[in-house]
């Protein structure tokens, strides 16, 4: 992963937008005439429906009426603020209401716009491309917070966001998840005799090395010298596989201004399965520093792989 390659998923697909409105006339006039907009038009007739499609399609913008049966647009906006999986989505009031406070009750809420009914086609497509392109700066802008800033991988923040989320989709899938913990060995040593600028060098060719691993691999910089590899559907043995060539592509490289110079790093690997069932992320993160530990006892510039329970 390098600064070029953020956010793929999100600006690769087609951006979606979801009409909550209980007229299906509205539905047909929406998906005729935002078909040339380059958006995917999805569509719910009530509130319940809508913030079940919100959590499942995760839309860019969701247009959203006040006038729902049932569950009103007040309080499907509210739900929809609420969850944290839903709090970023834009969304658009689409209402008849002329009140006042009406209006103002759906900015306060979170809403970003209120379109009136009846609303004039070219209006409506202009602020759903102006909420597009603020949804868009927005991601980048919490991707790059989620940046180290000199090796341009993962920062600490994302790697604790993400490990959370892997493996509770690992537990709850029962899928194989494994995460290596690794640094630098003696890096002090080389700050010290070949100056901060050379250490930094040496940082950035290290992390080189992490992002040309697996593309379903997250490398992260975890702090200082120590980085962190979380590796989706990977067993152990797997994963072994995936840090000894990192180890071996470190100790193998010649650095220009130093030649004679050979830096190793150490490498621990733990997967998930080797703990019990309620293990959270801070136990996985343990067992796989435990393995680093043991790798840099036993001499460094090595591989050490935890995959069994350890003893109580």
């Amino acid at each position: 992963m390098n600064v070029a390659s953020l956010g793929i998923d999100a600006q690769a697909r087609i951006p979606r937008v979801l009409a909550i409105d209980d007229s299906e006339l509205m539905h047909r006039l929406l998906r005729a005439r935002l078909q040339l907009e380059h958006v995917d038009i999805y569509c719910a007739s009530n509130g319940d429906e809508g913030l079940r499609m919100a959590v499942e399609l995760q839309p860019d913008v969701i247009l959203l009426d006040i006038d729902l049966q049932g569950m009103d647009g007040f309080d499907v906006l509210q739900q929809l603020k609420d969850d944290a999986r839903t709090r970023n989505i834009a969304v658009i009031f689409i209402s008849a209401t002329l009140e006042m406070m009406d209006r103002v009750k759906c900015l306060d809420l979170g809403a970003i716009d209120f379109v009136h009914k009846p609303f004039e086609m070219a209006e409506l497509k202009a602020r759903v491309r102006s909420a597009l392109r603020i949804q868009q700066l927005l991601r980048m802008l919490s991707q790059r917070a989620q940046l180290d800033g000199l090796t341009a991988l993962w920062n600490r923040l994302y790697f604790d966001q993400r490990l959370v989320a892997e493996v509770s989709d690992a537990q709850r899938h029962k899928r194989t998840l494994s995460l290596i913990m690794c640094d630098i060995d003696h890096f002090k040593t080389v700050n010290d005799r070949y100056g901060h600028p050379f250490g930094d060098e040496v940082l950035a060719h290290f992390s080189s090395i992490l992002m040309g691993g697996r593309a379903s691999d997250i490398p992260c910089r975890y702090g200082g010298e120590e980085f962190g590899v979380i590796l989706p559907n990977t067993c152990a043995e797997e994963a072994v596989e995936v840090a000894e060539r990192f180890r071996a592509a470190f100790e193998s490289h010649r650095w220009r201004r130093h030649s004679d110079l050979v830096l190793t790093a150490s490498f621990g690997v733990a997967e998930l399965a080797s703990l019990d069932a309620v293990a959270t992320p801070a136990d996985f993160l343990a067992r796989a520093d435990a393995a680093l530990y043991n790798a840099k006892r036993s001499g460094r510039n090595r591989v050490s792989s935890i995959a069994r329970p350890m003893a109580a």
